[in-house]
């Protein structure tokens, strides 16, 4: 069974980030509101256009899932 997308994205946490997919895990891992259960793309999308003005940019989502997707399939 795959993994969350939250779950995965975990494994970039970091306490001194050097990249944009580490702080996006970071403030992703204090986001209470995070759908944590969640692979859907589009749920994911949606939630973080919606609520995560941490995101810079919806391009750091995207590489993220596409890792995301290699790693888990």
């Amino acid at each position: 069974m795959r993994k969350s997308f939250y779950h995965f994205l975990m494994r970039y946490r970091h306490p001194e980030p050097n990249d944009e997919i580490s702080v996006f895990a970071n403030d992703a891992f204090k986001d209470h509101s995070f759908p944590k259960g969640s692979s859907n793309y589009h749920q994911l999308s949606s939630y973080l256009e919606l609520n995560a003005s941490y995101l810079k940019s919806m391009t750091i989502f995207d590489e993220a899932y596409d890792l995301y997707l290699i790693h888990e399939a």
